[in-house]
């Protein structure tokens, strides 16, 4: 058996917001901008799709509770970069979108990076790696 796509679903508590944010970093919408119950997009060359879903929403498929995380990491998503100097340019983009930056630019080993959440929290790590 062979698994054909991947992509993520999470919590949203403001869809408007959720959209402004991930819009201002100029990723790609998936949706229609109609549905009052989800927003998603677009991530990188494979297409990676992350739905953000209103919690009662997503909670209708799910059998447990649902969660924004506020203090704790649930999953860090990360972006890669070409460059040194385009990390640096995702630090622009992230604070112009008045996203939260939870780990500054940074050398780590070879590469080069930081942390951001976006306005529920999730949180994202963009990466530049040598050959990557």
């Amino acid at each position: 058996m062979e698994t054909r796509f991947i992509w993520a679903n999470l919590v949203s508590g403001d869809l408007a917001k959720t959209a402004a944010f991930y819009s201002a970093l100029g990723f790609k919408r998936n949706d229609h901008g109609d549905n009052q119950e989800l927003v998603s997009f677009v991530f990188g060359q494979n297409n990676f799709i992350i739905n953000f879903f209103t919690g009662q929403r997503l909670s209708q498929q799910m059998n447990g509770g649902l969660s924004i995380p506020k203090n704790a990491n649930e999953i860090i998503f990360s972006l890669s970069a070409n460059s040194k100097e385009e990390v640096e340019q995702w630090v622009e983009k992230v604070r112009s979108a008045n996203g939260t930056l939870f780990s500054e630019p940074q050398n780590f080993e070879q590469g080069y990076t930081f942390g951001f959440a976006d306005p529920d929290n999730h949180k994202f790590n963009v990466l530049y790696w040598p050959g990557m």
